[in-house]
């Protein structure tokens, strides 16, 4: 590896727009994660009572939201070339976090 892909490998890294969007991004794998397989799998298995779910996921769906945002903002104001597309793709994740987080009241309350 040369001096200058050495560089541009550690400032993709170090970019904080780009640890920001990468972390907003595994929060929201790991909510997709816990409501898909732990929640309606694991957790029924190892006896855990009903009802713990919606609530883990409503803290995980606003942390989520909270982050994809950030990453928005973020790839907004540094100007980074990928901005649209980063937008486009959180704009997803939150409309898609935002449908769980509404099931989740729903189950919640209902």
């Amino acid at each position: 590896m040369t001096d200058v892909e050495a560089t541009s490998e550690q400032t993709a890294t170090t970019d904080p727009a780009t640890r920001i969007f990468s972390r907003s991004i595994v929060i929201s794998g790991t909510r997709c994660l816990l409501a898909y397989v732990v929640f309606p799998w694991i957790l029924p298995l190892l006896g855990v009572a009903k009802g713990v779910g919606p609530i883990i996921g409503i803290v995980i769906s606003v942390v989520a939201i909270g982050f994809n945002i950030a990453s928005i903002r973020r790839f907004w104001i540094s100007g980074h070339r990928y901005r649209y597309v980063i937008v486009a793709l959180n704009s997803s994740v939150i409309v898609l976090l935002t449908i769980l987080l509404w099931v989740d009241v729903r189950d919640l309350l209902g």
